[in-house]
């Protein structure tokens, strides 16, 4: 296969940089607002709570939960670039809870539905689990896009860094 052109190799970095600079712009600037509609929405919440309610309920202190875990997640993303899966199961584990403590209080019934969201509840935890044992078990090397070298470790990996190893 024929070597491109220089200009053609300078103009094609130049792209990757610029599509790069983009790519991580949008991400930064996405993830502000939603961490600011978090805030935002934990906020009303809160005042909610202490100005209409004057009590929380368990619904409540749960919601609080989601929206800590919601920020948590924005908090590790612009840390680290990575998106953690586990946290997302942990929203879902806690919106069923949710979901199952207010199926309760309202119905004061058994039924299918609160077994099907229990055995949800289940199926989450393990998969957490299996996540965990995963990413301990098999770590994601990750390597500098244009050598076989491994990233220094502490530096924050970027989109054009390869994950495959």
């Amino acid at each position: 296969m024929p070597k491109p052109h220089p200009k053609v190799e300078k103009l094609e970095a130049l792209l990757d940089r610029f599509g790069n600079l983009a790519v991580e712009s949008f991400h930064y600037i996405a993830l502000f607002v939603i961490g600011c509609m978090v805030i935002w929405s934990a906020g009303h919440t809160v005042v909610d709570i202490l100005t209409v309610k004057q009590f929380a309920t368990i619904d409540d202190i749960l919601l609080l939960f989601i929206y800590l875990e919601l920020g948590a997640m924005v908090g590790i993303y612009f840390k680290t670039n990575h998106m953690p899966v586990r946290f997302l199961i942990y929203i879902a584990i806690t919106a069923l809870t949710r979901l199952l403590i207010a199926d309760i209080q309202h119905t004061h019934k058994a039924s299918m539905d609160l077994v099907i969201i229990t055995g949800s509840i289940l199926i989450m935890a393990f998969a957490i689990l299996v996540v965990r044992y995963a990413s301990w078990t098999y770590p994601s090397v990750i390597r500098d896009k244009h050598s076989e070298k491994p990233v220094p470790q502490g530096k924050t990996p970027r989109p054009e860094d390869d994950e495959l190893a």
